[in-house]
């Protein structure tokens, strides 16, 4: 596997567990499936040796063909906001979710490795607080090699946006933080904002 052969796809979903459904059955040809505002249920009973009816599974949808990474909640008011899925035959990847560097609702860090080099993907939700910005920000993180940060972030700014005419101060944060990994703004082929290594200069906008 190549890294830059990576497919990978990204949707804000709002919360909607039929289409999470529909991308887990569908895009089996995507490599990675990146998701931001998941829905957090029931999704089936699990055997309980306290409880005849069984105790609830609770989670994001779930497909035999995927493996989801994402940070368990710890309270009612601690549901994630991003999670990934990674298609079963990127197995030998050794994908793992690196909660060690950032432990936070709004923020999906995974690393798999490729070539004996260790990689990273980050998926972010930003909030109209900019809050996982603000704490990426804030928090020392010293990884390299990270493939792409991703996220709408909820910026408009003359910079990436030829209709707006102003520039944004939180702009400012989010190219500390891309900085901070190398990253630069990309420009991909439908309207959608990522950020993607450096060296890639002739994409960067």
């Amino acid at each position: 596997m190549i890294v830059e052969n990576l497919k990978i796809f990204l949707q804000n979903i709002r919360k909607n567990s039929l289409l999470v459904n529909t991308l887990l059955e569908t895009l089996t040809h995507f490599d990675i499936i990146l998701i931001q505002e998941p829905p957090w249920s029931e999704i089936h009973k699990i055997p309980s040796s306290s409880n005849c009816e069984g105790d609830s599974l609770m989670g994001s949808g779930y497909h035999p063909n995927w493996t989801t990474f994402t940070r368990i909640p710890s309270n009612n008011k601690d549901f994630p906001r991003v999670l990934a899925y990674v298609n079963i035959h990127l197995f030998a990847l050794c994908f793992l979710l690196r909660k060690d560097i950032f432990n936070h609702r709004d923020i999906s860090l995974i690393s798999f490795s490729n070539n004996n080099t260790c990689f990273y993907i980050l998926n972010v939700y930003s909030d109209l607080s900019h809050t996982a910005l603000k704490y990426l920000k804030d928090t020392e993180a010293n990884i390299n090699n990270v493939v792409l940060m991703t996220d709408y972030f909820n910026i408009r700014d003359s910079l990436w946006d030829l209709f707006f005419p102003f520039h944004s101060s939180i702009s400012n944060d989010l190219i500390i933080v891309a900085d901070s990994f190398n990253l630069a703004l990309s420009s991909p082929i439908n309207s959608c904002q990522l950020n993607t290594p450096k060296q890639q200069e002739s994409r960067i906008l």
